[in-house]
């Protein structure tokens, strides 16, 4: 029992630093990959946003399958097995979803892509709050600006290959290859060992941490909203062709990405509450003008500014839940990733519904509330 105190000092190394860095690079790399193959899915399996907004569904359910589990089985078998275990279902899935046209095997390769997303955003997460704690300086920030620039790579790159012809599993196996040299390289540093292994092995979320988690939830909600329908907004609604879909998501990963990497200079200069009012502002005036001017310019530069927004609201909301007594870190961690991440896994769905009920147009209208909203509520917060 006191070993792994002992143990967890080390965490504060350059191997360690770099493992977790590329952990989220990888996490950011496979996620926004799915947003290019989204149009592709929805028209070779004939859906409409219905039915696309239920299988979409999927991917939530297949990571609250995993999520609770993950922060367990960090303790069990430390971060290093789970990350690993889960990079490579992700590398099994994703070409499934470029290849399927059937809705039901489609909708069953969706629940699996979720399932692997999940493990392996909460087991990176479970490692990157150990390696910050056991720092002399903020990493979160940084830690996050990786995963940002997975999803410019992810984004631009998939949108790159299939404007060059190539066909949908090509160009996903490329991308598979690279993952798994990237695992290769950095597996031997990611943490062997994980949180405590005292108490349950997930808690429902309360007090300060469900508050932190619900913000977390509409931050993660808007992002999945740009990984899933920003594509599908620009053909529809703007006239862009299929293959250049995905610059919509290259604009707000870029903008984020920028935030995140300047991000710890940020909060330590305007600090975690300015942070997150300026932020959610910026991030709705950004969703309203790609909404209200027409033409593509016009909401490519909206996308850029919801990225620029929401670059750093999530890492204060992650350093903070380190910070609060209300819980103790083995449950809180792993509760307010699951219930952040569900924004970005099952609000897409959600938003799939209500374009069915309404028009796309409208349904992303919810968000500029709702960032409006974690605006109004970054006052409530501490430092």
């Amino acid at each position: 029992m006191t070993a792994q105190p002992a143990i967890a000092s080390l965490a504060a190394g350059p191997g360690e630093r770099f493992s977790t860095r590329v952990a989220f690079f990888i996490a950011g790399l496979c996620m926004s990959a799915w947003a290019p193959l989204v149009p592709l899915a929805k028209a070779r399996a004939q859906l409409d946003d219905g039915t696309l907004g239920l299988m979409l569904l999927g991917l939530g359910a297949g990571s609250i399958l995993t999520m609770p589990l993950a922060g367990h089985l960090c303790s069990l078998r430390g971060c290093r097995f789970a990350i690993v275990l889960g990079t490579l279902l992700v590398c099994l899935t994703l070409p499934a979803l470029a290849t399927f046209s059937q809705p039901w095997l489609l909708a069953v390769a969706i629940v699996a892509f979720g399932a692997a997303m999940g493990l392996l955003d909460c087991a990176m997460n479970v490692q990157a709050v150990i390696v910050d704690k056991a720092s002399d300086r903020p990493l979160m920030s940084g830690f996050h600006g990786l995963f940002s620039v997975g999803g410019i790579a992810g984004a631009a790159g998939m949108t790159a290959l299939l404007s060059l012809g190539l066909a949908a599993l090509p160009a996903v196996l490329c991308l598979v290859g690279l993952t798994l040299l990237l695992l290769w390289r950095s597996a031997p540093h990611l943490l062997p060992y994980g949180s405590e292994r005292e108490g349950p092995p997930f808690a429902v979320p309360r007090g300060v941490v469900l508050f932190l988690g619900l913000l977390c939830f509409i931050v993660f909600l808007t992002e999945g909203a740009m990984l899933d329908w920003s594509g599908l907004f620009l053909i529809g609604e703007r006239g862009m062709e299929p293959s250049w879909a995905g610059l919509g998501y290259a604009a707000f990963a870029a903008t984020m990405t920028l935030g995140r990497l300047t991000g710890d200079a940020i909060v330590a200069r305007l600090g975690g509450v300015r942070v997150v009012v300026l932020g959610g502002l910026l991030a709705a005036a950004g969703l309203a003008l790609s909404l209200l001017l027409p033409g593509w310019p016009a909401a490519l530069a909206g996308y850029a500014l919801v990225g620029a927004g929401c670059a750093n609201i999530v890492p204060v909301l992650f350093t903070a839940v380190g910070r609060q007594t209300s819980m103790p870190q083995r449950t809180a961690v792993p509760a307010l990733i699951s219930l952040g991440y569900a924004g970005i896994l099952l609000g897409p769905a959600l938003i799939g519904f209500a374009a069915h009920l309404v028009g796309l147009a409208w349904a992303l209208a919810v968000l500029v509330l709702l960032m409006g909203l974690v605006a109004a509520s970054g006052r409530f917060l501490k430092g």
